[in-house]
């Protein structure tokens, strides 16, 4: 029977599991990377802790299988991840990782330039994107850029360290560095005009769908990661992306939430919708004759443990404690508003610049009160992106959940309760990884298409029901949430005026699994 590792490569750890070709995860692992904050709003990983860390991971779930035999791999990772390599494929600087915001000038004047390729994601490139982030490096460490011989994200720097091939994803290529999946080429004109003329002949050239073979382990990959073999490598992409593939065994127009360390919001249209507040539509980026829309928080599942471990000392076997004092208050009656945008907002603003907020705190204020009001902040914000969808005529009709939000019960309820409407939660699976397994199962041929594939991996799903009574009071608050964020926005760019230039102490980070 074919074997499948799939390799996760999140924001805090590598996850990796071995499905069979019946769709039966038979081995898990997981290992933690460390992440560095040098300054407000900038976050960086070291590329060789992503490529240790999986093939760590990827030993504990094959040791757990019991094979040391797979038919086929394939790989998912945040985006945009942005590695700096040199010819040899050193990286040159830590990697740039996908929720540093310091790109936000350039990402401003991506919104200033009149090329049609931004039609296609809402009128600019986010400084989370790699245009961005690439421009801030040529500009700021220009030494860095002339040096580096190739400039891509994870998915990529993996795929080189798997395979022995730079390849790039279409995915990736569509979504976040203006490719045109339907002319197969890259817009040199829009980098040329954005100060990076040569930022194309930088990334990889060779751009493959989903699905696609990109190659075999290389046999020193394969002894790497505790295989006797040399299994296909099927091209794989953006973590939360990818969801879409096992949920569409399930409803042939979902709507994919991926809430965890951030919220992703994905969903796939027949036909293109343009809006400023969501990204895209992307032609042909995760199925070919498809426009794939996303929206998102920076913050989310962040935001929480930041509250309770970083701001009110709570270690890690007292969170639950606190979750459980929350849970037993009324909703909104603390007199608390929170404004979630503690790294930015992806989207439907687009401002990097806003940051977080507590309105409402007395001396009184409790640590339960305080995290009640930032689980509902949370909340609010997906409803907030929630709502840009539907207003750009997205069908949200069929919404699945999923991530680490299922391991904390207050606000998987909480956010029900802010939408005033049932939401599926995916029950007890890593989606990224089910569909990881339907592309190595793809690209090894044991299934036609990524469709036929996700039949086999779809997951099981629960139905969370709202409280109707909270969603009134909820309701309102929702409102003072949009009002607040537009009355404090101004401050929030003045003090990033004023803070710019000034270096904070490097923070570092250990992963949270």
């Amino acid at each position: 029977m074919p074997h499948y590792l799939a390799i996760d490569i999140g924001t805090e750890s590598a996850r990796c599991a071995v499905f069979t070709s019946e769709g039966r995860r038979v081995g898990d692992g997981s290992s933690t990377y460390m992440t560095t904050f040098p300054r407000s709003g900038w976050a960086e990983q070291d590329p060789l802790d992503w490529w240790n860390s999986a093939a760590d991971a990827a030993r504990q779930a094959l040791s757990q299988a019991g094979v040391t035999v797979v038919d086929a791999v394939s790989i998912a990772t945040t985006s945009s991840s942005v590695v700096f390599l040199d010819s040899q494929g050193h990286s040159l600087r830590p990697a740039l990782l996908w929720m540093d915001a310091r790109a936000s000038e350039q990402s401003r004047r991506t919104a200033e330039v009149d090329h049609p390729a931004l039609k296609f994601s809402g009128g600019s490139d986010s400084s989370e994107w790699l245009v961005p982030k690439a421009m801030w490096v040529a500009e700021n460490e220009p030494d860095v850029y002339a040096d580096s011989r190739y400039i891509g994200e994870s998915v990529d720097y993996l795929t080189w360290k798997l395979t022995g091939e730079w390849l790039g994803s279409r995915l990736n290529a569509t979504c976040k560095w203006n490719y045109d999946s339907r002319e197969s080429d890259l817009p040199h004109d829009l980098y040329e005009t954005l100060g990076v003329p040569d930022l194309g002949t930088k990334l990889p050239k060779d751009i493959r769908a989903v699905g696609r073979v990109a190659g075999r382990l290389t046999d020193e990959a394969s002894a790497k990661f505790g295989l006797s073999n040399r299994p296909v490598v099927g091209i794989g992409g953006i973590d939360a992306h990818l969801s879409l593939i096992p949920l569409q065994g399930l409803s042939s127009h979902p709507v994919s939430i991926v809430a965890g360390t951030s919220n992703a919001f994905i969903a796939e249209l027949t036909d293109p919708v343009f809006s400023s507040s969501i990204w895209g539509p992307y032609p042909n980026a995760l199925s070919s004759g498809k426009w794939l829309v996303e929206g998102g928080q920076v913050s989310a599942g962040s935001s929480l443990t930041w509250l309770a471990e970083r701001v009110l000392g709570f270690g890690r076997e007292r969170v639950q404690a606190l979750i459980s004092d929350a849970s037993s208050l009324d909703a909104v009656t603390h007199g608390l508003l929170v404004l979630d945008n503690f790294m930015g907002n992806r989207t439907p603003l687009r401002d990097p610049l806003l940051r977080g907020a507590i309105l409402g705190a007395s001396l009184g204020t409790t640590p339960a009160q305080l995290y009640l009001a930032t689980v509902e902040s949370v909340a609010y914000g997906t409803r907030q992106v929630l709502d840009s969808f539907v207003d750009a005529g997205v069908d949200d009709s069929d919404v699945f959940i999923t991530g680490g939000i299922r391991h904390n019960a207050l606000w998987l309820q909480t956010t029900a309760d802010v939408l005033g409407r049932p939401i599926n939660l995916v029950a007890g699976e890593n989606l990224t990884l089910l569909a990881c397994a339907a592309i190595a199962a793809t690209a090894n041929g044991d299934a036609a298409t990524l469709e036929e594939a996700a039949r086999v991996f779809s997951p099981s799903s629960v139905v969370v029901e709202p409280d109707v009574v909270k969603h009134e009071i909820l309701d309102q608050a929702y409102s003072l949430y949009r009002e607040a964020t537009t009355a404090t926005t101004g401050i929030h760019h003045s003090l990033h005026k004023l803070s710019t230039g000034h270096s904070a102490t490097v923070a570092t980070e250990p992963g949270l699994s």
